[in-house]
């Protein structure tokens, strides 16, 4: 009898909407006819939580501990338990008579968060503005439950994540080991519960955890480990971003005392190879791109030639028993761009595997992810788009590109206005010269509302140096071709790339300040760089003039490294008065003020012209 699947999301992804990863595997093997569900325990997990009974357990498990940091929450612990379920019933449903409820005096308590809301946030008039309005207090009130929940009894909780702080750069699997040896905690026992009550419903011989980043490691393996003791006949797959990225270097056994299988890369056709193998169809040497343990070493099992699923041939993702009235509208930052984040349903979609540019220095071009670019058709892609529409009744879709193609992207919008497919979306892209004002245009007509893209340094010898194959010219009329079409534009912005000086970093600044004022883009954010061992610069720091200083390989992950940059600026002080500024241009105020006004430190001044982005544009 061919083996029973059961693919899990582990704590803690996107909250808002089902994160992709199980869906495209169940669609995938269930042409194979496997027997596969799939279910999203970070979503289980947090409804859970956010109870009025769970909190009694919290409030209960603090004075336990006498842990009462964030005070004002425990005083008034009695109303965060009575409007809990309320507020979280809100957040799922939306309705602007319980939004109206909760703005209502004396419903919400007034918390550490609450107390300090922004009165001068502009809302929309009518129940729009009422719905928002009530969005954004019901989000503090539950952030102020999560932060009285990390600080007092469990210091590993956080929205989007968790135990990231033990699983990001672990160059040793020592820390992690010992947390798992230590007691699961509350949070940890309610999850293990969901778990229980999943595997019982479905008597899985496989359970596979999709790991995409460092924030969903740890609840994977306690999963595991509870597995591992109480179901022991069942086998354990792990792969996911996390795997792909941090793991491809891995020698330290331990892991496998609490897994069977780590998969890199694409995971169809590993995950098809383990099923064969775990119903005797092949042996362990016909595996593709996964460690296994062998005489207590880790051994790479990959079969060559590999068997290749183009892009252009896999089924749509199956998002069926996904609980899409489950999921939560959260609206902490009022950001046009990190509403679609956070607040919005989408489904998601790849239009692209890989990506088309694979030059950029500062990625991980070497890696499969991106180098193994594969297309397909816009007809396949509109049957796959209206195939998840009846699965999930949503319209909305983030197609999750690395860079979506221009030629595709034209595409895919002439086949939805032909099909006449009414859908809303939004993707990732380069800010390269085919998006003119006639493709934009059509883009809008098809259903764009927004695109992401990376701006980076805003420094034409930074951007030739990171390879990136655009200039701040070339940036300003394709983000201005997208937003005189109505179409929101999100950049990408980096400081603290290798050699970027004090003078650079303060011209980065002022070229987005004005891309901001002439309406160029709507929305950005601030990364500092990170090199990574797969990366050009990573492989070559000598030719980028940085020195790599560690972290000290211990067996375990090898992603994310240090470096000294001699030639560079004092990179890390610039953080605050970055933010600070982007943060006013996002809200449409500070353009006037000086860049020294947003550092608490001199500055230099800039040597751009105050319209030198608008000469662009003559």
């Amino acid at each position: 009898m061919q083996p029973k699947l059961l693919l899990v999301t582990p704590p803690f992804t996107q909250l808002n909407t089902a994160y992709p990863a199980t869906a495209y595997l169940k669609g995938f093997l269930e042409q194979y006819k496997v027997s596969v569900s799939h279910f999203d325990l970070s979503i289980e997990l947090f409804i859970s939580i956010f109870t009025s009974d769970f909190l009694r357990s919290i409030f209960l498990e603090a004075e336990d501990l006498e842990s009462f940091h964030h005070p004002l929450v425990y005083e008034l612990k009695d109303q965060y338990m009575s409007r809990v379920d309320v507020v979280i019933g809100f957040l799922q449903k939306q309705d602007v008579k319980t939004a109206n409820r909760i703005l209502a005096a004396d419903f919400l308590p007034a918390g550490h968060r609450l107390e300090k809301v922004n009165i001068e946030i502009k809302w929309d008039a009518g129940d729009v503005g009422v719905i928002d309005k009530a969005k954004h207090f019901s989000t503090l009130f539950i952030e102020e439950i999560g932060d009285f929940i990390q600080a007092n009894v469990d210091e590993f909780f956080s929205f989007t994540k968790y135990a990231e702080q033990i699983s990001t750069s672990a160059s040793s699997f020592d820390q992690i080991e010992e947390f798992l040896n230590y007691q699961p905690t509350l949070i940890e026992d309610k999850m293990l519960d969901i778990l229980e009550r999943q595997i019982s419903m479905h008597s899985p011989d496989l359970v596979c955890f999709s790991i995409p980043f460092p924030g969903n490691l740890f609840a994977a393996l306690r999963s595991s480990q509870f597995i591992k003791q109480f179901y022991p006949n069942i086998r354990i797959a792990i792969g996911g971003g996390y795997c792909n990225t941090e793991l491809r270097s891995l020698e330290d056994p331990r892991i496998f005392k609490f897994i069977d299988f780590i998969s890199l890369d694409d995971g169809e056709g590993p995950l098809l190879n383990i099923v064969n193998y775990i119903d005797g169809k092949v042996d362990i040497n016909a595996l593709e791109r996964t460690f296994v343990l062998e005489n207590n070493q880790v051994v790479y099992k990959n079969k060559t030639p590999n068997t290749i699923f183009h892009h252009k041939n896999l089924p749509a993702p199956n998002y069926s028993q996904l609980p899409f009235d489950k999921y939560l509208s959260f609206l902490d930052v009022v950001n046009p761009m990190h509403r679609m984040w956070t607040d919005k349903r989408w489904n998601k979609l790849t239009i692209s595997h890989g990506c088309y540019w694979k030059q950029c220095s500062f990625c991980d071009v070497s890696l499969d992810y991106i180098g193994n670019y594969q297309n397909t058709t816009a007809e396949n892609l509109v049957d796959k788009i209206e195939k998840i529409i009846k699965d999930t009744g949503i319209t909305g879709f983030h197609f999750v590109d690395e860079a979506a193609p221009p030629k595709m992207l034209r595409a895919l919008s002439e086949k939805l206005i032909e099909r006449n497919v009414m859908i809303s979306w939004w993707t990732n892209i380069r800010f390269e010269k085919t998006f003119d004002l006639e493709l934009c245009q059509l883009m809008a007509q098809s259903g764009c509302v927004a695109i992401t893209g990376g701006l980076e340094v805003a420094s034409d010898r930074l951007l030739a140096k990171m390879k990136k194959g655009v200039d701040i010219c070339q940036v300003t009329r394709v983000t201005h071709n997208f937003s005189k079409h109505n179409i929101m534009v999100h950049a990408y912005l980096m400081y603290g790339f290798p050699t970027q000086t004090e003078q650079e970093t303060i011209d980065s600044l002022e070229v987005v300040r004005q891309l901001f004022e002439i309406n160029c883009i709507q929305s950005a954010f601030w990364h500092q760089f990170t090199t990574t061992v797969h990366s050009p610069i990573g492989q070559n720091p000598q030719q980028f003039g940085i020195k790599i200083t560690g972290p000290v390989f211990e067996g375990f992950a090898q992603n994310d490294l240090f470096h000294e940059d001699p030639e560079g600026a004092d990179h890390l002080k610039y953080t605050k008065g970055l933010n600070h500024a982007l943060n006013c241009y996002l809200n449409k105020v500070g353009f006037e003020k000086e860049l020294q006004n947003w550092f608490d430190f001199p500055v230099l001044s800039t040597t751009h012209a105050t319209d030198f982005v608008a000469g662009f544009l003559s």
